[in-house]
């Protein structure tokens, strides 16, 4: 009965088996018939040496579906042999067994190490699936931010093209996110003003007729006033941390009400066609570290460099008109708006680095003041008093200095001072208009522009102090007025 059972078993294993299994039957030593098995262990893949995340991926999902195909395999032949060898054995103790029923249960021992193997593989195929898919999502994630600086790496570099200085950015991450917000930058007529600015700036020595002048006939206007006989070294404040900053005025209100006072500092970046945002800082220490305080959004938009605060309100140009607008700053309102006169307006007669800093407003001891210059006047600047209440003009005076001609200007004591260039390392402040005697001189005083383009120089009477806006920089400079 065992013969055909073996016969019945082999066609089993055969059928379950397919190609890898093979049966054979031989003579042993002893003359006796033996039939054996012979399973074939599955071919292991190796694991896909392609230095491409994806590719790798896609070659370990071909493996564990073949290693699962494999495992499932030997589940099946597992199950059949092992049902065949309940058939055939019973319930025989091994040592009992026939010669062919022990070694179907060899390979059946067999057949369960390789399970567990496949299994163990299996599981560390999943493994290394789960690792490489998480490289390549961190590869992914480095891949977006390469690109992300990439991109920023060609927009600074376009603006260099262009001829513009990109902003360094080493302190950006300190700064509020309200205080990187700016209006649109139009860097083309940027290039325009500083190519403008280089082709006009000529030494005033060239064109300036000297009048002679006597101090005599001055009238001390205020306490403290004199005349400027020396300026202090440039002393940096703080820097500006976008390209909207290239230009721009800080301010200090001399004569500061409630709730402002003389530390209140404010700030507005004015490269753009649409400025709006003032920042303000309630301390000096906010100031220097860049931490605003409030930001206001002006419902005009002003132009250039040319505003100033004076007892709470910021006085402003107008964008693209002579218009001098009052803006309150306690009620965030406008005021007063009125036109200057025949004053030249966007780039008519505007100082020799451009900007468009044709009306520039100034305050001095005796109150607040516009620079400015008409087609009467030839560009020769023109000062007019201004009532800071109805922005009327109370007198006005018409210089010999041209104002294409000079860097810069600003007012001390009643009387007008101009600056020789806003590029040249050393300067100098090379012409006063005395308003009380009505007379002009030359000046030779020394005046440094660190950073090499000044584009707003003013005067705050409180700290006798000049502020700066030199190339991105804030900058003020201590002064001496002789004694009166």
């Amino acid at each position: 009965m065992l013969a055909p059972q073996l016969l019945l078993l082999a066609c089993l294993a055969w059928g379950a088996l397919g190609r890898t299994a093979n049966l054979r039957k031989a003579n042993d030593r002893n003359g006796k018939c033996l039939y054996t098995f012979t399973v074939l262990s599955p071919n292991e893949s190796s694991c896909p040496g392609s230095e491409e995340a994806n590719s790798a991926l896609q070659e370990l999902q071909r493996d564990s579906r073949a290693q699962q195909a494999e495992l499932e395999a030997a589940k099946l032949r597992l199950g059949i042999l092992e049902t065949l060898v309940k058939q055939l054995g019973g319930d025989e103790t091994p040592g009992l067994m026939s010669p062919a029923v022990q070694e179907i249960q060899r390979e059946l021992d067999n057949l369960r190490r390789e399970k567990t193997s496949l299994e163990s593989d299996y599981s560390s195929f999943l493994q290394e699936k789960a690792s490489l898919e998480k490289e390549k999502r961190q590869l992914e994630n480095e891949n977006r931010n390469l690109a992300r600086r990439l991109a920023s790496s060609r927009r600074e570099m376009e603006m260099l093209r262009l001829g513009q200085c990109a902003q360094v950015r080493e302190t950006a991450a300190d700064i509020p996110q309200g205080s990187k917000e700016v209006s649109k930058w139009g860097v083309h007529n940027v290039d325009y003003q500083e190519l403008k600015s280089e082709l006009t700036e000529v030494p005033a020595s060239h064109i300036f007729k000297e009048t002679s002048t006597n101090r005599s006939d001055n009238k001390d206007v205020g306490n403290g006033c004199g005349e400027l006989v020396w300026v202090g070294e440039p002393i940096t404040l703080r820097k500006a941390e976008t390209i909207a900053g290239k230009y721009g005025v800080w301010m200090r209100d001399p004569e500061p009400v409630y709730p402002y006072t003389q530390e209140t500092t404010w700030r507005v970046d004015t490269v753009g066609t649409d400025v709006r945002q003032v920042f303000q800082y309630g301390q000096i220490n906010e100031f220097t570290q860049g931490y605003p305080s409030k930001i206001y959004m002006l419902p005009i938009p002003m132009e250039s460099t040319g505003a100033v605060i004076y007892r709470g309100a910021l006085y402003y140009q107008k964008h693209t008109s002579r218009t001098v607008i009052k803006y309150d700053l306690k009620t965030e309102s406008v005021k007063v708006q009125k036109e200057i006169p025949h004053a030249g307006y966007h780039g008519q007669f505007p100082y020799s680095w451009g900007g468009y800093t044709d009306i520039d407003l100034a305050v001095d001891e005796t109150g607040l003041w516009v620079i400015y210059s008409t087609e009467e006047a030839k560009g020769a600047i023109v000062l007019s008093k201004l009532n800071p209440d109805t922005l009327e003009l109370e007198q006005t005076w018409e210089t010999n200095i041209r104002k294409q001609s000079v860097a810069n200007s600003f007012i001390i004591c009643g009387t007008l001072y101009t600056v020789s260039s806003y590029s040249a390392a050393e300067a100098t402040i090379n012409l006063a208009y005395d308003t009380s005697a009505r007379r002009s001189k030359a000046l030779t005083i020394p005046f440094k522009n660190q950073y090499k383009y000044s584009s707003m120089i003013d005067y705050n009477p409180a700290e006798k102090k000049i502020f700066s806006w030199d190339n991105f920089n804030m900058v003020e400079y201590d002064i001496r007025l002789s004694q009166m």
